[in-house]
């Protein structure tokens, strides 16, 4: 029986509208870079998913507050702010460069000034975003059905989360690299980055990973990793990591990404999708950690037991 809230993501059909939605995201991200304070781990700058797409979450303007959101039950770019305004784009046949003009023009309608780096972040020779007009494919049934998988996959990643008592991320989305993520902390500092991340300043790699984390995610796939994924990476590795036996046998770890890998489909395919994610959650976290000397006794949090 088809498992509705895992739907079938096949990459190479959906690709064209998965990389129309992440270039949105980025314009959208971006507004939201430049209107909040700096927050550790870039935090500040992810988006958050909700029943109907990702959000901005509340945003301050002068003499105003708004939210900008990315609707994919009703295919709608919708802005709304604190005064009642309500302004919609249609996100069908939209592209790139349509998006950043007309997002940006409506705002301003709305007395809401926004200037934004129009360059793509986290990827090799971007095109700037008002003259992206190749990026114009949006298919609604693959927006719907990832969003779909991201609403399940965030449901096991908000239980992973309410496990530990350390510090840990929301579960929330970066628009950079097109991940849901969850990131937990040891405590300790780590080494610094070594950045290199295309169109990132190292600065805001350095930053994020200043301490030591443990971080698992969703992604919809990339043309490094043609399916889609789910992720568990510790920075920094330690020794032994990458040779760990994990959980479920369908979990391996690729030397190319620094990560192990669970496919998506095996998720989806699997009679107890959410207790397979755990499972792999559970068992690259408990690897890495052990292997790391976390203090797991302080770190981890057993409610009921």
């Amino acid at each position: 029986m088809e498992n509705r809230h895992w739907p079938e993501l096949n990459y190479s059909e959906a690709k064209e509208t998965y990389q129309t939605i992440h270039l949105w995201s980025q314009i959208v991200g971006k507004i939201k870079l430049g209107l909040l304070p700096w927050i550790n781990h870039s935090w500040h700058v992810a988006l958050l998913l909700t029943p109907h797409g990702l959000t901005t979450g509340d945003l301050p303007a002068p003499g105003k507050h708004f939210q900008i959101d990315l609707d994919f039950i009703h295919h709608q770019l919708r802005v709304q702010t604190s005064q009642g305004e309500k302004r919609e784009i249609n996100l069908a046949s939209l592209s790139v460069a349509a998006c950043y003009t007309e997002l940006l023009a409506l705002l301003k309608a709305l007395d809401i000034e926004v200037t934004i780096y129009p360059i793509p972040s986290e990827m090799k020779d971007p095109t700037p975003f008002p003259e992206d007009e190749q990026h114009a494919t949006y298919n609604p049934t693959h927006a719907t059905n990832l969003h779909t998988a991201m609403l399940s996959a965030s449901k096991v990643f908000t239980q992973f989360r309410s496990e530990f008592s350390g510090k840990c991320s929301p579960v929330h989305f970066f628009w950079g690299s097109y991940d849901l993520a969850v990131t937990r902390f040891s405590g300790r500092e780590a080494p610094p980055h070594p950045g290199g991340i295309p169109n990132l300043p190292d600065w805001v790699a350095r930053e994020a990973y200043s301490q030591e984390v443990s971080s698992c995610g969703f992604w919809p796939g990339s043309e490094a990793l043609p399916f889609a994924a789910f992720y568990s990476y510790m920075y920094p590795e330690p020794e032994g990591f990458k040779q760990a036996s994990i959980k479920p046998e369908a979990g391996y770890y690729t030397t190319d990404l620094g990560e192990f890998i669970l496919p998506y489909a095996a998720v989806r395919q699997a009679e107890n999708p959410e207790e397979l994610l755990l499972e792999f959650l559970h068992s690259t976290y408990t690897v890495g950690a052990d292997l790391a000397n976390w203090d797991r006794a302080r770190l981890e949090l057993q409610l009921g037991k």
